[in-house]
């Protein structure tokens, strides 16, 4: 088989058992049999199983974000504009966290906050980069400053809510809040 189609045989067996069992329940075996490849096949391809989810994170979250900015709804102001894509991205976050990784494994499990860490900063660099060429910052490179805070702020709320909230219900209230009562002063302050 070529090496390509190995690839992406691993992250699809990863990418379902994720989904399905979370990721700190499934194991390096489980994907290798799920690929029907060898175990030691995978570690020729990716260092670890952090790595794997670390992969299909980041690409769940390019394709999905720059959906989100492509897309060309018309808003009153750059303001709410930004708002909207700020709520959609963060709901993005918080959604692939919570499908391939699972909350309780990060609330429970001490090498999460690492990993939750890197993530969260390679969420950052990844919005940054794609909202920088957004025209509201591409023709106003003085606002790149307020961006980088807004998004650092932005992200930081929405992992909190990883370790603070007990239900659904709870995550849905702390995103109306941020909504409607942070999200609009962080937008200020980057306009």
């Amino acid at each position: 088989m070529e090496p390509e189609k190995i690839k992406e045989s691993i992250l699809r067996a990863a990418k379902e058992l994720f989904r399905k069992y979370g990721y700190h329940k499934t194991s390096v075996n489980e994907i290798a049999k799920k690929a029907r490849i060898a175990k030691a096949t995978i570690y020729k391809y990716f260092e670890s199983k952090e790595q794997i989810l670390d992969f299909i994170l980041m690409d769940y979250l390019d394709v999905n974000l720059h959906g989100i900015l492509s897309n060309k709804a018309q808003f009153a102001s750059e303001e709410e504009h930004l708002k909207a894509l700020v709520m959609k991205t963060c709901r993005l976050s918080f959604t692939a966290c919570n499908e391939f990784i699972g909350w309780d494994f990060v609330r429970e499990n001490a090498n999460s906050q690492e990993f939750l860490k890197h993530l969260s900063d390679q969420l950052e660099a990844l919005l940054l980069s794609a909202y920088l060429e957004l025209d509201h910052f591409k023709n106003n490179p003085a606002r790149r400053g307020g961006l980088a805070f807004l998004l650092k702020a932005s992200k930081s709320i929405v992992f909190s809510f990883a370790f603070t909230s007990v239900s659904d219900s709870d995550v849905r209230k702390n995103f109306v809040t941020f909504q409607k009562e942070i999200l609009p002063y962080l937008v200020k302050a980057a306009l």
